[in-house]
């Protein structure tokens, strides 16, 4: 085997793990988890908690 066909392999499995990550971003499985991480920062319960602990605790 010689560095050519190292090469072609290699790229080969990398294609193949950039069209698998790319399904499964683009599934609509996902799609739900994605919106809700998408929209945390959103969140009152977040929001109350930062307000009590942003003062100094002396």
């Amino acid at each position: 085997m010689d560095y050519g066909t190292l090469q072609g392999i290699l790229t080969i499995i990398v294609m193949v793990v950039f069209a698998g990550i790319f399904y499964w971003a683009y599934s609509s499985k996902s799609k739900a988890k994605f919106d809700e991480a998408a929209n945390l920062i959103f969140s009152e319960e977040e929001i109350a908690t930062q307000a009590n602990n942003s003062g100094d605790n002396k």
